[in-house]
């Protein structure tokens, strides 16, 4: 029996370290590559003209640097997304748009969960619209500030390397204009799913 109880608490141990040892400390930085689905919500205060863009997957590549074991910061970046710009489901030009998005996280330590480590973020966005080709006449404004949610959750598969689920919604807003008079605003507000891998530093 005590051999038993050994033998158990050896594997206990053998079990536990790794996991242990992928605990998130003050200092450490991780990184992500995620795929993300961005599905904008395309709602406008723009009567008649039903003004959004198309849903696009894109990727994503995030920065993390935990200030304590359950603060971090994250920094979310990508390159300039195309999209086409569509009014009543018809389209009538293309965008590109930047958005880099800052959050501050809490993150769970302990609720026993082992090597799942869940998540929740809030934060700021900025957008920077460019390269717009609309029908003459029609502008946008080219920036955008809004804030962001995020929800998610890590999955430690040894110290170094884990496995990303990740949610965020952001509000992201420019007004339309023709001839310099604005028509009304275009809500973006996109729903952001990510899945991706991390790496700890």
């Amino acid at each position: 029996m005590n051999k038993t109880c050994l033998a158990l608490a050896a594997v206990a141990a053998l079990v536990a370290t790794p996991l242990a040892s992928a605990q998130n400390a003050a200092g450490d930085l991780v990184m992500r590559a995620r795929v993300v689905h961005l599905d904008p919500a395309n709602k406008d205060s723009i009567p008649g003209l039903d003004v959004g863009i198309n849903s696009k997957v894109l990727p994503e590549v995030d920065f993390t640097y935990f200030i304590s074991p359950n603060l971090a910061a994250e920094l979310i970046l990508t390159y300039p997304q195309k999209q086409d710009v569509k009014a009543d489901g018809t389209k009538i030009g293309t965008l590109k748009h930047l958005p880099p998005t800052l959050t501050l996280q809490y993150h769970f330590t302990d609720l026993g969960l082992g090597a799942l480590k869940p998540y929740v973020g809030a934060g700021l966005n900025y957008t920077r619209f460019s390269n717009v080709d609309l029908p003459a006449g029609l502008s946008i404004d080219k920036n955008s500030f809004g804030g962001a949610l995020q929800i998610g959750t890590d999955f430690a598969i040894d110290k170094n390397w884990s496995v990303n689920l990740d949610v965020k919604k952001v509000w992201i807003r420019t007004d339309l204009s023709a001839a310099g008079t604005t028509l009304g605003k275009i809500k973006v507000d996109p729903v952001l799913v990510g899945v991706g891998v991390g790496y700890k530093f």
